[in-house]
């Protein structure tokens, strides 16, 4: 396979992981391959982004955000 018939696989800075059980559930943040924190809400993957001087303006971007077993409103383990 050749690269251009091989898909698209984009590597965004900023990886969020699957829901956790807890109370309340949580969503472990990476970014550049480092755990950086845990997500309890949307604003919390903002605020993770700002302090590593990143700027998200499409959080549905996945060249900028990878969102992992879920999209943005997955809060809750089902």
């Amino acid at each position: 396979m050749t690269e251009s018939a091989s898909p698209y696989m984009s590597h965004p800075r900023i990886l969020v992981l699957g829901v956790q059980p807890g109370t309340p559930p949580f969503r472990i943040v990476q970014i550049d391959g480092q755990v950086v924190g845990e997500a309890r809400a949307v604003t919390d993957v903002l605020a993770a982004a700002a302090a590593f001087g990143i700027t998200v303006h499409d959080m549905d971007d996945p060249d900028v955000v990878r969102w992992v077993g879920g999209d943005k409103f997955t809060w809750t383990v089902h």
